[in-house]
């Protein structure tokens, strides 16, 4: 079956829309928590569970129809909620930010989970930043809908019904999704505030705040940072939403920066990543490939062109290693191999790409260079090992996959003489996995860390024996992992606060991008709040 990744499914609207859990039993952050014992390279593979555990019926009620019946499922009579203890909901917060997890009846994995963001006003709210067609949530009840169209003409709708509230800040219910006027899926949810995890402060383990600069082009999605300057690049999440663009900042003083340029170009709203060598910066765009900039003057970047020539390229991510510079592109889907010995010349050496009979669509996300390989992060089909030696004969040596994977990011380095990866899916429930590849054509999951599983992660940095995690709602994460088999939390920073402006309330905002240039400090991308300098922990 094939599949759109979960960004593409919220940003090109192709897809209807877009808990509580305790944590695993890692213990909680704690800036005096010795570090992690030193690895002897032994370990024990562990089982794959995939990023959704089924955690059983969340609510005793039902969209009571059988599936494939013709109807609306917006139909509030057709919910059973005789079981319920509808009296619970009125000491519910009726405002906020609340991440969804649906559980189908049938019990298998479910397609998304749901956004709800209720304003504080009583104003007009939204499903996965979708206008919501009924709002009721009152001393009565809890009834919700929206509508859409995608681009292919499918009407789409979810209908959910509260049932209780266990909690103040935690609804659980029933729901129903039709599919062009038929019913495809139902089942229950269990639905929680978006506030910072359980007993958590605003930081913990001495990563803190140093400085916060508004972005306000777009969706800031990633930041690069050299010449003591901070390369901020945002996205256009919708077509009447802020084009994106290239926000720069003199971070010469972290706890003051300056804002030096912004920069966007008319029909190319979408600028996703950013990666630099020498004088020139590489910026990763939906509509132009490879724009590179002159940043010889770092305040000012100066345009040089875009690569490659030809039909209009979506490139999503960027790695630079020495001489090359990768390319991930989404439409149409492949990797673009630069030689970048002349950093302004850069020379394409081959474009190559990896499919599956199952995963047409499959496409790469993002990519990690490391000793001669290249771990790409193929979504759907998976994290692939590959030997790009020889550029014109990118050879696979071996990939890890699980049911329903969407691998999205991963940073790779040597531990006791193991080869071990560390990577992540994006979608509700992603969390960190611990891969040892040193055999690529015999992968072993060795250890896992997970958070909430209504939240996702999105990008990571390896320095040294510490990991860096922008994980969305959960903000900055740090660990230790001079024991890859024991990833150990030892300082966060929580930057999702609902009530920022520009919140849209769904699973993809909150701590986005990251870099840890080894200057003392961490830089970090919220998708409201824009740059956040922290020191180094």
């Amino acid at each position: 079956m094939t599949r759109l990744s979960p960004c593409l499914r919220v940003l090109l609207l192709t897809c209807p829309v877009l808990l509580m859990a305790c944590r695993d039993t890692q213990t909680a952050p704690d800036a005096g928590t010795p570090p992690a014992v030193a690895w002897d390279g032994t370990s024990t593979p562990i089982e794959e569970k995939g990023d959704w555990i089924d955690r059983g019926v969340f609510a005793p009620c039902e969209f009571t129809p059988p599936l494939e019946t013709q109807l609306d499922c917006d139909t509030p009579a057709l919910f059973d909620l005789s079981e319920c203890n509808l009296g619970a909901l009125s000491k519910a917060e009726r405002h906020g930010i609340y991440q969804t997890e649906l559980r189908p009846t049938s019990g298998e994995y479910p397609w998304g989970g749901a956004g709800i963001l209720l304003p504080e006003d009583g104003g007009a709210g939204t499903l996965n930043f979708l206008p919501l067609t009924r709002q009721q949530f009152d001393d009565q009840g809890m009834f919700l809908a929206n509508i859409f169209t995608t681009t292919r003409g499918v009407v789409t709708k979810y209908a959910l019904a509260g049932c209780d509230a266990p909690e103040r800040n935690r609804i659980t219910g029933c729901y129903a999704f039709c599919s062009n006027g038929v019913l495809v899926e139902k089942g229950t949810f269990d639905a929680e505030r978006m506030l910072w995890g359980r007993g958590e402060a605003e930081s913990s383990g001495g990563l803190n705040l140093v400085s916060e600069s508004f972005v306000g082009l777009g969706f800031p999605a990633d930041v690069y940072v050299t010449k003591n300057h901070a390369y901020v690049v945002s996205i256009q999440l919708k077509n009447y939403m802020p084009s994106g663009g290239l926000t720069v900042f003199d971070v010469s003083d972290r706890s003051h920066p300056v804002l030096k340029k912004v920069i966007s170009l008319p029909g190319d709203g979408y600028w996703n990543a950013a990666w630099a060598k020498d004088d020139v910066l590489y910026i990763a765009t939906r509509a132009s490939g490879v724009i590179l900039y002159d940043i010889s003057n770092p305040g000012a970047p100066a345009y040089i062109r875009s690569v490659p020539s030809g039909a209009p390229l979506d490139v999503h991510t960027l790695f630079v290693e020495g001489n090359r510079l990768y390319a991930m592109a989404l439409r149409p889907a492949q990797t673009l191999i630069f030689d970048i010995t002349s950093p302004r010349e850069p020379v394409l050496l081959n474009r190559f790409t990896f499919t599956s009979e199952e995963f047409v669509t499959s496409y790469p996300h993002d990519a990690f260079a490391y000793e001669g390989r290249l771990y790409i992060n193929h979504t759907d089909i998976g994290f692939l090992v590959t030997d790009p030696t020889d550029p014109m004969q990118v050879k696979e040596l071996g990939r890890y996959h699980y049911n329903r994977q969407y691998s999205h990011a991963s940073a790779v380095g040597t531990f006791a003489g193991r080869t071990i990866a560390f990577e992540g899916s994006e979608q509700e429930g992603s969390h960190l996995r611990v891969l040892d590849v040193t055999d690529p054509a015999h992968i072993q999951l060795i250890a896992e860390h997970r958070l909430r599983p209504t939240t996702s992660i999105h990008n990571m940095i390896l320095k040294g024996t510490r990991l860096y995690v922008a994980w969305y709602q959960e903000g900055v994460r740090v660990f230790d992992v001079a024991n890859p088999t024991r990833p150990k939390e030892i300082a966060y920073f929580n930057t999702y606060r609902e009530t920022d402006p520009g919140r849209l309330g769904f699973v993809y905002e909150g701590a986005i991008g990251m870099r840890v240039p080894g200057d003392g400090y961490v830089y970090a991308v919220d998708s409201a709040r824009g740059l956040l300098i922290f020191n180094e922990p």
